[in-house]
């Protein structure tokens, strides 16, 4: 359900608003939907996983909250990260 070095890495390379970034608001809601995409995927094989289930919840509210700020400071960034993403629609 976690990232690897890898995957974060790859993820920070394809989000990042500059060379140094690793925590803006955009990086961590792309993080944020990919361990969302992978704990979706586990959660239909284990149904019964109710630990996991509480814990993807309050990412999905995480990543409304992070999603929300980006909406309020810059609609256009907004947009064009949910597209990027492929979120909302």
């Amino acid at each position: 359900m976690s990232l690897d070095t890898a995957e974060k890495q790859k993820i920070i390379q394809s989000h990042q608003v500059h060379d140094t970034d690793t925590g803006s608001v955009e990086v961590q809601v792309a993080m944020l939907s990919e361990r969302i995409s992978k704990l979706s995927d586990h959660l239909q094989g284990n149904i019964h996983d109710f630990a996991s289930r509480q814990g993807l919840l309050k990412m999905i509210g995480k990543r409304k909250r992070l999603l929300s700020y980006i909406k309020g400071k810059s609609e256009q960034k907004y947009q064009d990260l949910v597209k990027k993403i492929g979120i909302r629609g």
